[in-house]
Formats: structure tokens, C-alpha cells, sequence
């Protein structure tokens, strides 16, 4: 039984098989706010270490003294 050649039968179905054209990336999901109130959302930040330092002195429950903090922050906004 004969090898098959090396070299693709069709040169030119092998050119256009390795430049197909690029698909375009999917459309980024646009994501909307939670309908029930009060839900968390799990986010990371970057916080400066003695700003977390500072939250993380007295324990556990340090994310929650920096969430009441903010919105302390946010309502002295309004």
C-alpha cells in the first residue's frame, strides 16, 4: 500500500483552511442588578493594608464593618 504524500492534494484548500477568517469575539453579557434587596455580591478589591489592618483589628466580621462603613459613606452622600 502506497503512503500518502506529505504535501496536501490541494495546496490552495490548505492555504485557505489555515487563514479562515477570525470569529469575532461573543458580545461581552451586560449584567443587571439583582432584583432582591439587600444581596450581596461577591467583588474584589484591592484595599491598602492599613485600611484593612485597621477593619481586620477586631476580628472576625471584618467584611461587614467595611460594608456598614460604606454604606455610611453612601448615605451621607444622598
Amino acid at each position: 500500500m502506497a503512503t500518502p504524500p506529505r504535501r496536501p492534494t490541494n495546496p490552495f484548500a490548505a492555504a485557505e483552511a489555515a487563514f479562515k477568517p477570525v470569529k469575532k469575539p461573543a458580545a461581552a453579557l451586560i449584567r443587571e442588578p439583582s432584583t432582591a434587596p439587600n444581596v450581596r455580591e461577591l467583588v474584589s478589591i484591592r484595599i491598602d493594608r492599613a485600611v484593612l489592618d485597621h477593619f481586620q483589628e477586631d476580628g472576625p466580621g471584618w467584611q461587614d464593618r467595611i460594608n456598614d462603613a460604606l454604606r455610611q459613606w453612601v448615605a451621607a452622600k444622598r
